[in-house]
């Protein structure tokens, strides 16, 4: 149990220094291409830090153990599981990150347009998805009917984010570095090979330091007695969302707020369509009582997110409401 202990810590210390890599190097690609903050943190970062999560029920479909239940299990728990906690505890922390620094009243704003089309895009394909928990498995058009509308959606979600990013970056929401770039330190000379370089070892470094600390997760869970789909509907998302996190509280304490949020935004949407319609294609995708328990306080937790989506920003107090949904999910499933 030590030993597990150790690994987790040591996983976590990996997935901070990989996350400040990550963030750096993907300032100075967002600079150089001159593409706006909502682009660089809705689609690249969510993109580039959802991978390791997105790893676990895609593994667990296609390549789990000989047990299929447990397969189904872990791979519907983890596509809901990641939107739950984003849209919960990822965005109560990132709140809580900067309280001391701006108070109750104080507020993390996000560029607007940009939010609330992430809001709306995540909402209705997480409905779509939640819809989908009572279509019956013989009903199969229309169960892939659903999933390449998911699919779609999420198509016409990155077209629209691209399309708006000229007129962001010359209202003055281009992405900036602050610093440069970290393997300039080293002699490398900073140019596009040399962000991709870092970019690609970071991710490499995130996806390495996530999976050593999902197995150390796993083990203690394991010891503890813990089902499958409470695993990875609670334990499983903790780990794997921990470079969202990390990133989105490392860009807001600078006050990126848009790269922050857009961070969160941006992977809840990314696993609010592709996910989902990979668990309906592929799983029984039924409506148990711990899954649509997380799919309501999911929902509740966006709509929250959506309706505090004010000109001015969110007010920290309202994030942290978030973090109490979270809260009310474990009391209801582990109580």
């Amino acid at each position: 149990m030590i030993l597990l202990w150790l690994e987790l810590i040591l996983m976590l210390l990996v997935i901070l220094a990989a996350a400040e890599l990550f963030t750096n190097a993907l300032e100075h690609l967002g600079e150089r291409l001159g593409i706006s903050e909502g682009v660089t943190g809705s689609l690249f970062a969510a993109v580039g830090t959802a991978l390791p999560e997105t790893m676990v029920p895609v593994i667990a479909i296609f390549a789990g153990t000989q047990n299929l239940q447990l397969n189904h299990d872990i791979g519907v728990g983890a596509i809901l599981g990641a939107p739950l906690m984003l849209s919960t505890l990822s965005t109560a922390l990132m709140a809580l990150s900067v309280l001391k620094l701006r108070g109750l009243r104080g507020t993390i704003a996000p560029e607007r347009t940009g939010f609330v089309r992430d809001m709306n895009f995540f909402l209705v394909a997480f409905a779509i998805a939640a819809g989908a928990m009572y279509v019956p498995a013989e009903m199969q058009a229309v169960r892939i009917g659903l999933s390449v509308l998911l699919v779609g959606l999420y198509v016409l979600y990155i077209v629209l984010t691209f399309r708006a990013s000229n007129s962001l970056v010359d209202a003055g929401h281009g992405t900036e570095a602050e610093e440069p770039i970290f393997l300039a330190k080293f002699g490398f000379k900073e140019n596009l090979f040399t962000i991709s370089l870092q970019l690609v070892l970071a991710l490499l470094l995130l996806i390495g330091g996530a999976k050593g600390f999902i197995n150390g997760v796993e083990g203690i869970s394991a010891t503890l007695g813990i089902s499958a789909l409470v695993l990875s509907l609670l334990i499983i998302p903790i780990a794997t969302e921990l470079p969202e996190k990390v990133n989105s509280i490392l860009w807001v304490r600078r006050g990126k707020d848009t790269l922050a949020f857009g961070n969160i935004t941006g992977a809840m949407v990314f696993q609010g369509t592709l996910l989902p319609a990979l668990g309906i294609l592929l799983t029984p995708w039924q409506p148990q009582p711990e899954v649509m328990s997380g799919i309501v306080i999911t929902l509740i937790a966006a709509t929250w997110l959506r309706l505090n989506a004010r000109a001015g920003g969110s007010y920290i107090a309202a994030l942290l409401v978030n973090g109490g949904l979270y809260l009310c999910y474990l009391g209801y499933v582990l109580l």
